[in-house]
């Protein structure tokens, strides 16, 4: 099975994606500045679940330059977005976002497959 690449711009065409905010691309791209490097295309953010959290899923990112053979690969406002296929089935069409307010500053997940989170927004149920 090959890596699917899909590009789109906004997410009122939902195509089974995963959607990066304007907030959360901005945070992104200075990421990748401070780990030195930005404009090396090889790099790329890695979005998966895991067990955990007080509602039994969690998110986890990190930047990453080796894709896998099972990975599924997406575009959205820049960014590429790599999730293994067992994490994709819990984050078709979510959105990361960035918060940067007083109630809280981080990425966090707008998840239409959750049907509970917690109240620190990090884990999630399905």
């Amino acid at each position: 099975m090959s890596a699917e690449t899909t590009t789109l711009s906004a997410p009122a065409q939902m195509a089974n994606v995963i959607y990066v905010s304007d907030k959360a691309r901005e945070k992104v791209l200075q990421l990748l500045g401070d780990a030195g490097v930005a404009g090396d295309d090889s790099y790329f953010l890695r979005v998966s679940v895991v067990g955990g959290g007080c509602s039994g899923l969690s998110y986890k990112l990190d930047f990453d330059n080796e894709q896998k053979a099972m990975d599924q690969v997406f575009e959205d406002n820049g960014i590429k977005v790599v999730t293994d296929l067992k994490s994709f089935l819990y984050l078709v069409n979510t959105t990361l976002d960035f918060s940067d307010g007083l109630n809280g500053k981080g990425f966090f997940f707008s998840n239409p497959n959750a049907s509970r989170t917690c109240g620190c927004g990090e884990s999630f149920a399905v």
